[in-house]
């Protein structure tokens, strides 16, 4: 899969190969929620890419130059740049100049920031406006709670504290309802539930109690 930025990205079931004298390279992710993507990332930015260069060296990553416009999750500092891997089959991902995204990230331990066909990046104008309010709060509420992902029946969870993520199996995209218009939220009892919209879930929601 070649990554394209045109339409709304998120990350899928990546199998890119490649082949070499010394033999085949492969890159490989799950799909994950938009929720999860972010409770996982040590950064989460919303910028605006200047430029995107080769770093000297054919095993060496590229680096986007970006203008970061708001910092959701991440260092008290301004992110600048940000390196992926020098082809698809390695994970890394193609940016267009002058496009504003959505940018989750690993920070290594130098401070730069990499990012990969296995971080959820997206074009920030084609995300809903449930995901980029979700951004500022909804999304961190429910980092304690676990997302899994339903492919294929039969499928459940198997305790309270877990939302079915069925996308795929009802929409046969990662880009469907759950993903563009729910949070998985914790709840006062210890359960987490979907919860659709853009307003912050009301106090009856949060403070459910099974019967």
């Amino acid at each position: 899969m070649s990554w394209t930025v045109k339409s709304f990205v998120l990350p899928l079931v990546v199998l890119c190969l490649w082949r070499l004298e010394e033999g085949a390279q492969a890159c490989s992710c799950a799909p994950a929620h938009p929720q999860k993507a972010f409770c996982q990332a040590d950064v989460v930015i919303k910028a605006k890419v200047i430029a995107g260069k080769d770093v000297d060296g054919f095993d060496k990553p590229i680096v986007y130059d970006i203008k970061q416009t708001k910092m959701f999750k991440g260092p008290d500092r301004e992110i600048d740049a940000i390196y992926t891997p020098p082809s698809s089959s390695l994970c890394g991902v193609t940016l267009a100049n002058g496009v504003e995204y959505l940018i989750t990230g690993k920070l290594e331990s130098d401070g730069s920031v990499h990012v990969t066909l296995c971080n959820f990046i997206a074009p920030w104008e084609g995300m809903s406006s449930t995901q980029k309010k979700s951004l500022v709060q909804r999304y961190e509420m429910g980092c304690d709670c676990q997302i899994t992902h339903c492919s294929s029946v039969p499928c459940g969870i198997s305790n309270p504290a877990e939302c079915l993520w069925t996308d795929w199996l009802t929409e046969k995209t990662v880009n469907g309802e759950q993903a563009r218009h729910f949070a998985c939220i914790k709840r006062s009892d210890g359960s987490c539930a979907w919860y659709r919209g853009p307003a912050s879930p009301k106090k009856g929601f949060l403070d459910i109690e099974d019967p």
